[in-house]
């Protein structure tokens, strides 16, 4: 609950970062122990500190067992900023009703939180470890993105905590690409000569109803392959007497076929090349358009008898008692980074539901499983601690 209550949307995260590294260190971690990279100078949205690696020797019979890695992101969106959490019987929610909990995702960060310091303070026999907390997961987990593989040690088996019950294994996660297109029309006077312009409004709706006509924003299905599309942003225009010269869109496509992934980014691209040719002044000049798209993530699949794969779900038969369930998301992870950049990273929940709205809550009996399911992992013992 005070993880929760500390602002730390993408950029600003010092705060959160701070209770964490104050906590390790009351657990008794040496302050040398702490690293902080530089993964944030890579990131367009800047930010105040990059991401937190703490590298643990292994000790007793586990000294030699492979390296583990347990991580979690920190950020969470503007919307959970002021974030006043009220436990509700089994629930922890918002106190204020226009903010989210923020359960998004300092539970995962809590439970790897909690694993560090019960292995600290109970000296419990662990493998080599490394804990990683992220930032600037939400604006394109650009952490995860720019993290060194070297500095976290080359771990054989990772576990990100990052999702909602914890028999839920997220085994893959679609691929995304997000973009900017900058619409060029020709500026005239809307009154005296309209017909000298050519606005880049009416070339941005013609390809935009275009897309919607085709069936390639939105949802977005055809045969077997699917994906999704949205244009989220539209800025442009500065008066109404004036054509408007220039209008930008922000835009995302989603599938986890990247084949079909660029057959739809392929249509957008003709989508608002005809459009902008079809809008021409009175002397007959045309539009022009620009793309800039970068790719988010890549999508990823694990195999089901990957080595991760198959401690998570031990792990989460014996700490919930229940089947586990493998799942595929649609959305982006830390994961898709580590497991694209060669290491093959499993998602498991700690009670978060609901994330990015104000009726996020989170489920404090999944949450202390996620926490149990931390320990049980950090330790690959059997016994699992109660937290």
């Amino acid at each position: 609950m005070k993880m929760m209550a500390i602002a730390g949307p993408s950029g600003r995260e010092s705060a959160i970062m701070r209770f964490i590294t104050e906590a390790l260190c009351r657990a008794g971690l040496a302050k040398s122990a702490f690293k902080f990279d530089h993964a944030h100078r890579h990131s367009l949205f800047e930010g105040c500190c990059g991401n937190l690696i703490v590298k643990l020797p292994g000790t007793g019979r586990l000294r030699r067992a492979p390296r583990r890695l347990l991580m979690a992101h920190v950020d969470t969106v503007p919307i959970c900023v002021a974030s006043k959490p009220v436990r509700q019987g089994g629930w922890i929610r918002s106190g204020r009703h226009d903010t989210g909990l923020g359960a998004d995702n300092r539970s995962g960060a809590a439970a790897v939180l909690h694993a560090a310091v019960s292995i600290l303070e109970k000296k419990l026999a662990h493998p080599p470890l490394t804990l990683l907390w992220t930032v600037q997961e939400e604006v394109g987990l650009i952490g995860a993105r720019h993290v060194s593989i070297r500095d976290l040690g080359k771990p054989r088996l990772a576990f990100n905590f990052d999702s909602g019950a914890p028999e839920k294994l997220i085994i893959g996660a679609t691929g995304a690409y997000r973009m900017t297109i900058d619409v060029e029309g020709i500026a005239s006077h809307a009154g005296v000569h309209p017909d000298m312009g050519v606005s880049a409004v009416v070339i941005a709706s013609l390809a935009i109803a275009q897309l919607h006509k085709d069936g390639y924003l939105g949802t977005v299905c055809k045969g077997r392959r699917t994906g999704t599309s949205n244009i989220g942003v539209i800025q442009g225009g500065q008066a109404t007497n004036v054509v408007t010269p220039h209008v930008r869109l922000a835009a995302e496509l989603r599938s986890h076929n990247p084949t079909f992934r660029n057959v739809i980014l392929d249509r957008f691209r003709r989508a608002f090349q005809r459009a902008a040719r079809q809008v021409r002044n009175k002397a007959g000049a045309c539009g022009k358009i620009r793309f800039d798209v970068r790719i988010d993530y890549e999508a990823f699949k694990l195999n089901r008898r990957e080595a991760a794969v198959v401690v998570a779900r031990d792990a989460a038969q014996a700490v919930t008692g229940r089947t586990p369930e493998m799942t595929i998301v649609n959305g982006g992870l830390d994961a898709n980074w580590l497991t694209c950049r060669g290491i093959a990273t499993v998602t498991l929940g700690a009670g978060q539901h609901g994330a990015h709205t104000v009726d996020e809550v989170l489920n404090i009996s999944e949450f202390l499983g996620g926490c149990r399911m931390a320990v049980r992992l950090a330790t690959a013992t059997d016994e699992p601690a109660s937290p």
